[in-house]
């Protein structure tokens, strides 16, 4: 897959939101009215900085899983995955709250397998009634050793749209941008059991730089 994103300083599919807060602080400040137009250019930077697009240093391994998103461990637990593995598997939840970098990145090297969206609700992403029910999108990836590993963007209660640029059968390359999810939200990452995981909760991580864990 080639990296759709790269060398993109704000998420292309910020800049409507930028340029309309933007252009409300140009607005307010031409027809005099100060507060607004201050209040206007908070959130116009408000908004750059949410779809800001950083470039990060990808760590090389085989077998290395990596964060697919910005955010605060909030879970690190072995469960039964019913949708898409149908197996126990180790579930890492990262969770990003409207500071954090919201470009999101492939956790692992392989083969894109299947993405499959499901609508639902908008409960506060760190629920963990939020893995089951919130609107996700899933992205599974058959590693090269053979392992699966499931990467799910949730969206949170401000988050309504999830963006992902990548269909199967593409190659999935470790820490390459993904997609995003707008203003909120969690990534749940389900490792094969016997894989080591390198965090705990409770830590932060960044997407693409942090390894999760290790495939065994």
């Amino acid at each position: 897959m080639a990296d759709r994103a790269v060398g993109i300083p704000v998420a292309k599919e910020g800049i409507p939101f930028i340029a309309v807060a933007a252009g409300g602080t140009l607005a307010t400040g031409w027809m005099g009215w100060p507060i607004a137009a201050g209040a206007a250019g908070l959130l116009t930077l408000f908004v750059s900085w949410f779809f800001r697009n950083p470039p990060r240093t990808i760590p090389q391994g085989a077998r290395l899983v990596v964060a697919p998103g910005d955010g605060k461990v909030i879970a690190v637990e072995e469960e039964f995955e019913p949708r898409y593995l149908k197996d126990r598997s180790i579930r890492v939840t990262i969770f990003l709250n409207v500071f954090d970098v919201h470009i999101n990145r492939i956790p692992c090297e392989g083969t894109v397998e299947n993405v499959q969206y499901q609508p639902g609700q908008f409960l506060v992403a760190s629920k963990p009634e939020a893995t089951i029910k919130n609107e996700q999108n899933a992205l599974m990836i058959k590693a090269g050793q053979g392992a699966k590993v499931l990467c799910v963007q949730v969206a949170g209660l401000i988050a309504r749209r999830i963006i992902c640029w990548v269909s199967p059968p593409e190659r999935a390359v470790l820490g390459e941008r993904f997609g995003l999810i707008r203003f909120g939200s969690r990534m749940d990452t389900f490792l094969p059991l016997g894989s080591v995981i390198k965090v705990a909760v409770g830590d932060r991580v960044k997407g693409g730089e942090s390894i999760l864990g290790e495939l065994p």
